[in-house]
């Protein structure tokens, strides 16, 4: 019994850890052949050690030739590229607009948007020659809404929804498509600091939630799953929450 992936090729950056170790792992399971992003320093070799047909790579993907590095070494290890999971990104630095440090600002912007745009842009001319391409990014439940402190965070992710939608709109003549997943709480090696530092945080969003608790990457990773197969072809351009329900109170 093949997976529904079965002979693609991905890339997955931020892969050593919470979502992006998930969606490696799934993507793996469900036979694809992946390049696993992630900073160096990062336990990349380690979470992936058992992981079969993947090649690592540690890459900072806000530094001026990653894309480029990036995709060399996706066609010079995997030969071509028809999957690119975006995933590498920051919760953002907080602190109201009038008081956010410019250094902060640029820091998440580079991390969370603009380099979605430079590796996928390098990407292209792979995703189009495979004819069936899929570009998946991370948005977040506030893709559509915002609230006070957040505004770097919150600029990026409206942005990545944007890019992802003229992303749609480019690939679709190609065959491809374009998705972003909108994750709300979830309990990753990234967010779990927060919510131990806040456990009024985690109770909010699990109360809020129908489903009356915190998401987990795996969760984020089968959302993924589902817009890197065929099975949605016919969908593009489009964000999907994955987040318990919290937001049908909006």
């Amino acid at each position: 019994m093949t997976g529904i992936l079965e002979g693609r090729k991905a890339i997955v950056t931020g892969a050593a850890s919470g979502i992006g170790e998930a969606t490696t792992k799934l993507f793996a399971d469900e036979g694809a052949s992946i390049l696993a992003v992630d900073l160096p320093g990062t336990p990349l070799a380690d979470v992936h050690a058992d992981t079969p047909n993947v090649v690592l790579m540690e890459q900072d993907v806000t530094t001026a030739d990653a894309a480029a590095n990036i995709i060399g070494k996706a066609i010079d290890s995997l030969g071509a590229i028809d999957i690119l999971f975006n995933n590498a990104g920051t919760v953002g630095r907080g602190g109201e607009l009038e008081s956010f440090d410019d250094a902060d600002w640029d820091f998440v912007v580079n991390l969370n948007m603009t380099s979605v745009y430079k590796i996928s842009k390098a990407a292209y001319p792979h995703l189009k020659a495979s004819n069936d391409g899929r570009i998946i990014n991370v948005g977040s439940v506030r893709t559509d809404f915002a609230d006070v402190g957040a505004a770097a965070y919150t600029a990026t992710k409206h942005g990545v929804a944007g890019l992802t939608k003229v992303m749609a709109c480019e690939l679709g003549p190609h065959g491809g498509t374009a998705n972003y997943v909108q994750p709300g709480a979830i309990l990753t090696g990234i967010t779990r600091p927060a919510f131990e530092m806040m456990p009024e945080y985690g109770k909010y969003w699990t109360e809020l939630a129908p489903s009356g608790r915190l998401g987990e990457a795996s969760d984020i990773a089968n959302a993924v799953l589902f817009f890197a197969s065929e099975e949605s072809g016919f969908v593009s351009g489009e964000g999907l929450y994955v987040d318990g329900g919290a937001t049908c109170h909006n």
